[in-house]
């Protein structure tokens, strides 16, 4: 046990591990250094890494001193990584992360799938659904795929959602998150038609959208399901998984014009540095903005229009 360890710690790492199996696809080498890393972390600070200032970060990172980059590296990413969890999951409201060293490494981005790529996914769900009749767990993928990609919602409040939360003439969603607090999510035509398919398939008793056994289905097999479409769809499986879908949602909202702070609010972030990560849209779009929108193009245009010919 660790000193001072309330099990809040332990509880809230195995969680995160959890995360980054089922939504990230991390690696088994991966979820065994990462909690090897925020458990020795946990035990330096007394069973308090949870709770931890930037100030006791800092104190974590001269135990490193004689590491390697790679490991200090290593490290630092895995309480990163974790701390960005507990904010976004509402377990703190501010994210202490950027007091850990980087050395020589820059954070990396997520995953992303493009439009095609997208497009090929529900090509392959389409496809399924097209038979008649259906099956049932077709329909049900056609659900959980619409909602992950039309609404941005993690993989824990998907999978977890009760039967009658979606209403099928109400074009959104409202979550409660941590601490009670709650958020609107849109919905979609198709989502709310995917699930009203799906919804008569499942037992009016039920108290689950989508139950499995005596509870609803696991983020791991929301997980699973994934890589099997992704591999019928002709996209490698490891480049999907439900944080990928959650963050092709909003590149693409963004990449289309929608604004950060509205997206902020529709993912459920805490803090709009965790939703700043979303904005590397490709070098063309932002070219295509600037010549559309900023005023001196406008002038250029307007001086061009007015200059007579040779």
């Amino acid at each position: 046990m660790i000193p001072g360890d309330t099990g809040e710690d332990r509880a809230l790492i195995e969680r995160f591990l959890e995360m980054m199996t089922a939504d990230a696809g991390a690696a088994k080498n991966t979820v065994a250094a990462y909690r090897s890393d925020l458990l020795l972390a946990s035990g330096v600070l007394g069973g308090r890494l949870v709770q931890a200032s930037p100030d006791d970060l800092a104190r974590v990172a001269t135990v490193w001193l004689d590491l390697s980059k790679a490991s200090v590296a290593r490290k630092s990413a895995a309480l990163r990584r974790f701390f960005a969890f507990l904010a976004e999951e509402g377990h703190r409201t501010d994210d202490p992360g950027n007091a850990l060293p980087r050395p020589g490494a820059s954070r990396g981005l997520p995953k992303v799938l493009d439009h095609a790529d997208v497009d090929r996914l529900f090509a392959a769900i389409a496809q399924r659904i097209a038979r008649d009749p259906p099956d049932p767990k077709d329909l049900r993928l056609a659900a959980l795929v619409e909602l992950l990609y039309g609404s941005g919602l993690r993989a824990t409040e998907l999978v977890s959602l009760p039967r009658r939360a979606i209403a099928s003439d109400r074009p959104y969603l409202i979550l409660r998150g941590k601490g009670g607090k709650e958020r609107l999510v849109p919905l979609s035509d198709r989502a709310r038609a995917a699930v009203v398919l799906w919804r008569q398939q499942v037992a009016v008793e039920s108290a689950w959208l989508f139950p499995s056994g005596k509870t609803h289905l696991s983020r791991i097999r929301l997980y699973q399901l994934l890589k099997g479409l992704a591999a019928e769809a002709g996209i490698p499986p490891d480049r999907v998984s439900p944080h990928v879908l959650r963050h092709a949602f909003a590149t693409h909202l963004l990449a289309g014009g929608a604004d950060l702070r509205a997206l902020q609010a529709m993912l459920g972030h805490a803090d709009i540095a965790t939703t700043e990560i979303y904005t590397h849209v490709d070098a063309s779009h932002l070219v295509a903005l600037v010549n559309a929108r900023h005023p001196l193009a406008d002038t250029t245009r307007r001086v061009d229009a007015k200059t007579p010919e040779a």
